[in-house]
């Protein structure tokens, strides 16, 4: 098979597993802090016996680089907590189309940070998914179909946990050359000292959905998902990382239907597609005005 279209087919399955994450989230009947736990105990056997498998346990990590990288998982295992109470305040669909105004926050960063420019072009990206924000907050759903949820509380904790996320890649920029594997393997065993005071050990899980729910959360949406996503990495080019990567939301939509019901309003889907679009507008480079051709010297 042609790299290119292995990395293609890697990349799509690693983001197909990723937008049905918030399915089993509600499968496992879990509160969020509860899930991320159970999904970092998994999740580090997983990666783990992945590591271990690829030599990657010697001599790869500095102190200063398990520092950086257990601040990450700080950073990842917040972002994880916040989404998946989202999940339950503005449904699935709503938390992930949100959740995708990531790359603008690490734009943000970038500009505070970095000492990176934003150009009139970006400003542009930025102000259509505002207003695609804008738009679906102003969709609120009837109190009948969301009873007992509160919407607002939802977008704000997927814009939050899109914060953290950004939080987490601007660390991973200072891990370059480190396995992300590796990286991961840090992150989920921050996740299991961080969480563990706060786990309801008086009542765990019960039944095979709770329990099968939980375990495919660690084995299969961390450790086979980040074999898929790093090893499709590897083989294609910048671009096609992107534009792959904007599977994940739309899957996260069709799952919220096909399994809840939850049919996003005219607004909301307005206002997801604009955070999408705006967000592949910023990761290809789209010019929202084209320049003026200079006319030539006759």
């Amino acid at each position: 098979m042609d790299k290119t279209l292995r990395g293609a087919t890697e990349m799509t399955a690693a983001m197909t597993i990723l937008g049905t994450i918030g399915l089993f989230v509600v499968l496992s009947g879990q509160g969020a802090i509860d899930v991320v736990f159970w999904r970092c105990a998994f999740g580090a056997f997983a990666l783990l016996v992945i590591c271990s498998a690829q030599g990657l346990l010697r001599r790869h990590l500095t102190w200063k680089k398990l520092a950086v990288a257990a601040i990450g998982g700080v950073a990842i295992v917040v972002n994880w907590a916040m989404l998946f109470t989202a999940y339950s305040e503005a449904s699935i669909g709503v938390a992930t189309a949100v959740y995708n105004t990531q790359p603008f926050i690490l734009v943000g960063f970038g500009i505070l940070f970095l000492g990176e420019r934003i150009t009139v072009n970006k400003l542009g990206w930025l102000v259509i998914a505002f207003a695609g924000v804008l738009l679906i907050v102003q969709a609120k759903p009837g109190a009948v179909e969301y009873a007992g949820s509160n919407y607002a509380l939802g977008i704000a904790l997927s814009l939050g946990a899109a914060f953290f996320w950004a939080v987490a890649a601007l660390l991973t920029k200072k891990l370059t050359g480190t396995p992300p594997q590796l990286i991961a393997l840090v992150q989920v065993c921050v996740g299991i000292l961080m969480l563990a005071p706060f786990v309801s050990w008086n009542a765990l899980p019960e039944g095979t959905m709770a329990w099968g729910s939980l375990v495919t959360l660690g084995a299969v949406h961390t450790g086979l998902m980040y074999i898929l996503m790093y090893g499709a990495v590897q083989k294609l080019p910048t671009y096609l990382q992107g534009a792959f990567s904007f599977i994940y939301p739309v899957v996260a939509i069709l799952v919220d239907y096909v399994a809840f019901g939850h049919q996003l309003k005219p607004l909301q889907l307005v206002g997801a597609a604009a955070i999408i679009i705006a967000a592949m507008g910023m990761t290809f480079g789209w010019r929202l005005l084209r320049r003026k051709a200079t006319a030539s010297p006759s």
